[in-house]
């Protein structure tokens, strides 16, 4: 293949990946107010094309003075657009594994601020990460919220005025998949007779499966852990902290 065979590939290729950024554009911005806007910027941007084509320099002058404005002026009338559109770009699969951690580091600082805040006004909350094991039937106990993971959603769930503080709630990755789930209580009797129905839950639901539960106490407000049925008690701050960043690793690892 000859060099103008390539040139003339590439040409045909430049206008392919252009066509295909417009339409996509098009697509994603056509049920919003933002379209005729988007369309009366793309009217100008032709008729700088046809004043630069047909000599028209007074025009074209004008039209390429007025260029940074334009760009200064798409970001402003677009920025709800753009941000939903990064915002979707971060999702895309092959982007995900470069922004997991910093995904997840912000989920371990909203759940480790949650609990603590909780434990320090003798708030009762149950909140189970997910394993490996989907847990679809305990799921389905609860509400579906599917919801990015925050400090105030989880406040808010466990609020005793919240119809779902009974409940669990049900996390995978940075988002809260369902709140008010019912846990299976575990019959192990050599547990103490101190442990409250939200600690049997917890250390029932980590007998049947992979995940990690934390337990707020309502009683005292100790914050505890549980995990293969076992239950790790008095936990810190900083200690909470070490066990979600392990939990979200060993997860990561093992999806990748």
């Amino acid at each position: 293949m000859t060099f103008l065979g390539n040139h003339w590939l590439l040409d045909v290729l430049d206008i392919a990946i252009v066509t295909v950024i417009f339409y996509k554009l098009y697509i994603f911005i056509r049920s919003t107010r933002a379209l005729s806007m988007f369309l009366g910027l793309l009217l100008i941007i032709v008729a700088g094309i046809l004043a630069d084509l047909l000599g028209l320099h007074g025009l074209n002058w004008i039209i390429g003075s007025l260029k940074t404005i334009w760009l200064i002026g798409f970001i402003i009338v677009f920025q709800p657009e753009l941000r939903r559109a990064l915002s979707t770009l971060g999702q895309n699969p092959l982007i995900r594994p470069f922004v997991t951690r910093t995904g997840a580091s912000r989920s371990i600082d909203a759940i480790v601020s949650a609990v603590f805040e909780m434990s320090e006004s003798r708030v009762g909350a149950l909140i189970v990460l997910l394993g490996n094991t989907t847990m679809k039937g305990v799921i389905d106990t609860g509400t579906p919220l599917f919801a990015q993971t925050s400090e105030e959603l989880l406040l808010a769930i466990f609020n005793p005025r919240s119809p779902l503080h009974d409940g669990a709630a049900i996390i995978q990755a940075d988002q809260i998949l369902a709140a008010g789930c019912i846990l299976p209580l575990t019959q192990d009797a050599r547990l103490s007779r101190t442990l409250g129905t939200r600690h049997r839950a917890g250390i029932g639901i980590t007998e049947e499966s992979d995940c990690l539960v934390i337990v707020v106490s309502e009683e005292t407000g100790t914050v505890s852990y549980a995990r293969g049925g076992r239950l790790a008690r008095g936990l810190t701050r900083e200690s909470l902290h070490k066990v979600l960043t392990a939990a979200y690793e060993e997860r990561a690892q093992a999806a990748a």
